[in-house]
């Protein structure tokens, strides 16, 4: 049955959790794939920048939010900052291995002043699309094991703990869009999500389908039949841009929320995979 609203019980939770301190990441770390390691690392590039963009957005209409709201986007604020520093580490030892991120770097950059150069309630409108993006991206991650089975431990328990906090703050940057687009007619505020969803979209998978041709060109590997392999990884097997197609749909329907579908399961489940990894209580769990 479709809600409409965020959960009345919903409680985010920043989990201060630390990854890969002192460790080094093999260059293709997720099962020795080049491509499926380009696939996450391309992933990652975008994170620090994107996600302190994500705040900046959200931040800009929490004025006059309810209580619930604001609380809400504290912690998504919280969530999303340590989000960042542990995607900064990550890239870090990605350059260890031998990438240079830089070029993905900036091609985020130019996006983002793209984004920055229209109203404010563009790039919240952006964010709200790219949540729901990480959010049904993060969902099939937990949702099917398999996806992260060949990733060495340590990132694919970063990965998961991410997805985890994705799932759980999936609604913070539409209930503020919402907020803020209150005195809108429906059917424009409709239209503009719609639009901003259908650009994202595209910039999206033209932006991530370079990093990862860039990262792989890195690896000495160019020409048709990587471009063929990429497409196979992200539409075929484990096909993860392939399964998501439904859940993006629905973000176009008449009555659309991000929780419409309640997967609260999957973070319960996630947490208890990843065993002592999680802390709630906020103290570090990894060195």
């Amino acid at each position: 049955m479709a809600r409409e609203t965020t959960p009345s019980d919903l409680t985010i939770t920043p989990r201060d959790v630390r990854f890969g301190r002192g460790a080094t990441t093999e260059r293709w770390w997720m099962g020795g794939d080049p491509i499926a390691t380009a696939f996450y690392n391309a992933l990652s590039a975008t994170f620090p920048k994107g996600e302190a963009f994500f705040v900046e957005s959200v931040r800009a209409f929490r004025e006059g939010a309810d209580p619930k709201l604001a609380g809400e986007i504290k912690a998504f604020v919280t969530q999303e900052v340590m989000h960042s520093r542990e995607h900064v580490a990550f890239n870090r030892r990605a350059h260890e291995a031998g990438y240079d991120l830089k070029p993905l770097e900036d091609r985020v950059d130019w996006r983002l002043d793209m984004v920055r150069s229209r109203p404010p309630i563009a790039a919240l409108a952006a964010t709200m699309a790219l949540e729901h993006f990480t959010a049904i991206l993060a969902h099939e991650l937990l949702r099917d094991p398999r996806h992260l089975a060949a990733a060495d431990a340590e990132t694919a328990a970063l990965w998961r703990w991410h997805a985890i906090e994705e799932i759980e703050h999936k609604g913070v940057a539409y209930d503020t869009w919402m907020h803020a687009t209150r005195a809108w007619p429906r059917f424009k505020r409709w239209q503009v999500k719609a639009k901003v969803m259908l650009l994202v979209t595209r910039n999206f998978l033209v932006d991530r389908s370079i990093g990862v041709a860039q990262l792989l060109a890195q690896d000495g590997m160019t020409g048709p039949k990587i471009w063929a392999g990429m497409f196979w990884f992200a539409f075929a097997r484990p096909g993860m841009m392939r399964k998501i197609l439904g859940a993006w749909a629905s973000y176009f329907m008449p009555g659309f929320h991000p929780w419409n579908h309640d997967d609260r399961a999957l973070i319960a489940d996630a947490e208890k995979a990843l065993g002592g990894g999680i802390d709630r209580a906020g103290a570090p769990a990894y060195a």
